[in-house]
């Protein structure tokens, strides 16, 4: 594996039409496909969230995205005990297995989440506890969303902090959802123009981050098989071992 040390252009673009990246031995022109998470917090009965969720997934679709969505229904944990790094390799439960694959191979995390009494979902922060070092150096954006007219953003407040500290911080913008009922059908389509133009521009700036974040680990992978690349920051390393 080796990778370019072109610095990133200062065009407004993460890369210029005549940067070339090789990664993992794959030639890459331009921005690299994003392979991103959708993480749904609820897994409640008549849940209505889930058409959210669909939603972002179809945008990342449409945006060329190798998108995955983890479902607390079809990847049931149990309530945190040992945490997914805790047991020896091959012996998690299955669920535990997936979630950490499909975590670890993201290049950045979308959440999907609803509030409950100021605050995001038992079922949400059971799954996000359960794993650490697949979250780091990658951003997250947050999706909210209510059945009234706030939108869900008490919870992205705790959010915030609970995802900057797993190592994931999100992006400045967020998306709340107001009356989540009404906003989507079933397949995730908006029923209201408003969110097909506001979707555009949370995930514009979602992909800047996942682009610019890739590019730095890239880089610091090569610096640990390159003694001459040592300029990669190291606090990480150090605090999280």
């Amino acid at each position: 594996m080796y990778c370019s040390r072109a610095p990133i252009p200062r065009t407004g673009l993460l890369y210029s039409k005549t940067d070339i990246h090789a990664i993992d031995g794959k030639t890459v022109n331009d921005q690299p496909t994003l392979n991103t998470a959708v993480i749904y917090g609820s897994a409640r009965r008549h849940r209505a969230g889930i058409k959210a969720a669909r939603f972002v997934m179809r945008k990342l679709a449409q945006r060329g995205h190798q998108a995955t969505l983890i479902d607390p229904l079809e990847y049931p944990l149990p309530f945190l005990d040992l945490m997914y790094k805790e047991y020896e390799p091959g012996t998690a439960p299955g669920a535990m297995e997936t979630i950490g694959r499909i975590l670890d191979d993201a290049d950045g995390f979308i959440i999907v989440s609803g509030e409950y009494n100021h605050s995001e979902p038992p079922v949400l922060k059971n799954l996000l506890d359960h794993y650490q070092s697949e979250y780091h150096y990658k951003p997250s954006g947050i999706v909210t969303y209510s059945a009234g007219p706030f939108g869900g953003v008490r919870a992205l407040i705790t959010l915030r902090a609970i995802l900057a500290e797993l190592g994931t911080p999100s992006i400045p913008s967020a998306f709340p959802i107001s009356q989540v009922q009404n906003a989507f059908d079933d397949d995730g389509n908006a029923l209201e123009t408003a969110y097909e133009r506001r979707i555009t521009k949370f995930l514009d700036e979602f992909d800047w981050y996942a682009h610019a974040l890739k590019q730095a680990r890239c880089r610091q992978a090569c610096a640990a098989v390159d003694p001459a690349v040592d300029d990669m920051p190291t606090q990480q390393a150090l605090c999280r071992g």
